[in-house]
């Protein structure tokens, strides 16, 4: 894949902030073994499920991290009453895309989200799929029939939202923040969810603010997933002023135009393996890394057969040659025939 690009403002936004808050959605085994996986926050209080007099609710999609080369994509949702949309979000506590806020603003208001005494607590649910560069890769570099990251995009989208619809929650609008077309994205949504009214759009992080309190949500968990994956690294036999003690110091944003990213990745390199399971290896700042410049060792792997793969005709030419190699062994073991002319 060709690796995203921000601006340098963009990427002082895209940086986690030092103190980055850790929310529920942190599952530090399954981040350090490189696994993807769902977090469903509870159903809020002021939220009823059920039957006829279930809450009405306004839903928002959004994403973090698609373009890094260190790191998960997150995806995640935040829903809520419909008439508490704009009051709350917008007037109340003035949401908006995560790439405008600050780091610490973001932090903030993620941690109002999770604190049970605050009214985002008691009308807002939401819920994560952080995925894992380990799994973005192994999808992308597939070597028959390619599992884009567009293609993961709208599973992870359909996983979240399936799951919301599961635990009864009652989803009137749904806004979602686009990948490649609106139009073909939306309609796809609107097969598997016909009663439900879905608007996809580019920039619905800035016009909807469910979707901007869910890219909060997406932003705030992958900072904190990168910062995970950056303590796994620290050796804890050097002294403390050897080397940065947070992922915004040490490797930045995980943007590869992001200096503190390029010269992490160079100077952590393993000849053999690369890096570790933070690393997205179908990224090209990688492949050039490990091969362009030199710095990997090649390894070359036996490849095995695939009994499935063969044609039927492979069977018989095996065969044929098999009956002739026996064939000449058998000869060759009574002795050479001598034609007539010896006698």
């Amino acid at each position: 894949m060709d690796d995203i690009l921000p601006e340098s403002q963009e990427i002082a936004q895209e940086t986690p902030p030092d103190d980055v808050f850790v929310a529920p959605s942190i599952h530090e085994l399954q981040i350090l073994s490189g696994a993807s996986y769902v977090h469903y926050s509870p159903i809020p209080e002021t939220i009823s499920t059920s039957g006829e007099t279930s809450t009405e609710c306004v839903l928002g999609v959004d994403e973090a991290g698609r373009g890094p080369v260190l790191g998960p994509m997150v995806y995640a949702l935040l829903y809520l009453p419909l008439s508490a949309h704009r009051s709350l979000l917008s007037d109340t506590y003035h949401f908006d895309d995560s790439k405008v806020l600050t780091p610490t603003f973001r932090s903030s208001l993620m941690q109002t989200l999770c604190t049970p005494s605050t009214d985002l607590h008691r009308n807002c649910g939401w819920a994560t799929k952080v995925m894992s560069a380990k799994d973005i890769s192994a999808g992308m570099l597939k070597p028959a029939g390619t599992y884009n990251l567009n293609a993961q995009a709208m599973d992870a989208t359909i996983e979240l939202l399936k799951g919301v619809f599961a635990k009864g929650v009652n989803v009137k609008e749904i806004y979602i923040d686009t990948i490649g077309s609106p139009v073909t994205y939306q309609k796809k949504l609107e097969r598997i969810f016909p009663t439900t009214q879905i608007t996809v759009a580019k920039k619905a992080d800035s016009l909807y603010p469910c979707v901007s309190a869910a890219s909060v949500c997406a932003k705030v968990t992958r900072d904190a997933a990168l910062e995970v994956c950056y303590q796994a690294y620290k050796d804890p036999l050097k002294e403390v002023n050897e080397e940065p003690t947070v992922a915004a110091q040490g490797w930045g944003s995980g943007y590869p135009s992001d200096a503190r990213c390029s010269t992490w990745l160079k100077n952590n390199i393993n000849p053999v393996f690369g890096w570790g399971n933070e690393c997205r290896f179908s990224w090209g700042t990688a492949k050039d890394l490990l091969e362009a410049k030199g710095t990997g060792t090649r390894v070359d792997w036996p490849v095995e057969e695939d009994e499935e793969s063969m044609r039927v005709t492979d069977y018989f030419s095996a065969s044929s040659e098999k009956n002739v190699k026996d064939a000449n062994e058998l000869i060759n073991w009574f002795g050479t025939g001598v034609s007539e002319e010896v006698f």
